[in-house]
């Protein structure tokens, strides 16, 4: 299973409209973490699933998305709503929750990419907006994927090249 990740775009469509046309066919989803500044009535949100954020005032979105993909029991969450400014605890009780194997988050404009209890959390980072240690950047998305046990995830700049060094592989126990 291979996923695109991507959240904090803040009304930059022509760089969703980019992820869009390169990845199109060749990912099994295409993910927005939230404040995407879209409406619901927006073609481009048909790509991609998409979660509300604090900044995303059409109300058609939901807080939450939780699906299942070759498996992987998925849940997306913008994060400002679970406190993730502070700490991943409020996030990790909804995870184990909805017994999720993959959480994405944004909000923080930061990379975040561990692994807890058997889950990977994952913060893309923000596309257009990023901010924290990586900012030099200029924008940062994920492409995640999942062969049985092993978890890899890249990191990709808006230019749509790999980030060298900012690549992470877990397995699964």
């Amino acid at each position: 299973m291979k996923l695109v990740v991507v959240s904090d775009s803040h009304g930059d469509e022509q760089i969703l409209q980019v992820i869009v046309d390169h990845y199109q066919g060749q990912v099994d989803a295409l993910i927005h973490c939230g404040d995407s500044e879209l409406s619901w009535d927006d073609p481009l949100r048909q790509h991609f699933q998409i979660v509300q954020g604090n900044m995303d005032f059409d109300q058609n979105f939901p807080l939450t998305v939780t699906t299942e993909i070759a498996g992987q029991k998925i849940l997306v969450v913008h994060g400002h709503r679970y406190g993730v400014n502070f700490g991943l605890e409020q996030l990790a009780l909804l995870a184990q929750e909805q017994q999720a194997d993959l959480v994405f988050y944004g909000h923080t404009h930061q990379l975040a990419c561990a692994m807890n209890q058997q889950r990977l959390f994952l913060n893309p980072g923000s596309i257009s907006q990023p901010r924290g240690r990586f900012v030099s950047l200029r924008g940062t998305y994920a492409v995640v994927e999942v062969n049985g046990a092993e978890i890899n995830v890249q990191y990709y700049q808006r230019n749509l090249q790999p980030v060298p060094g900012l690549n992470f592989q877990f397995t699964k126990k």
